[in-house]
């Protein structure tokens, strides 16, 4: 399990990377696209996903697991 924990923290990093690259790029209007979704559901969206790293960061410290992000 510590090592399907590893994976899950470590996808979720980098998915968490690259929305926030994305909203940068939105705030500076250098983003390539023209998002369907308002900004406030990216804006939901990362929060959650800062609240999950934050979960995971606690547990791996209770239950001793070493993550490289």
């Amino acid at each position: 399990y510590k090592e399907r924990f590893k994976a899950e923290f470590c996808q979720l990093s980098i998915r968490y990377s690259g929305l926030k690259v994305m909203l940068k790029k939105w705030d500076t209007g250098t983003l390539e696209f023209e998002p369907t979704c308002p900004r406030s559901t990216y804006n939901m969206q990362i929060k959650a996903m800062e609240d999950y790293l934050a979960v995971l960061e606690a547990r791996a410290v209770m239950e001793g697991i070493e993550l490289q992000a």
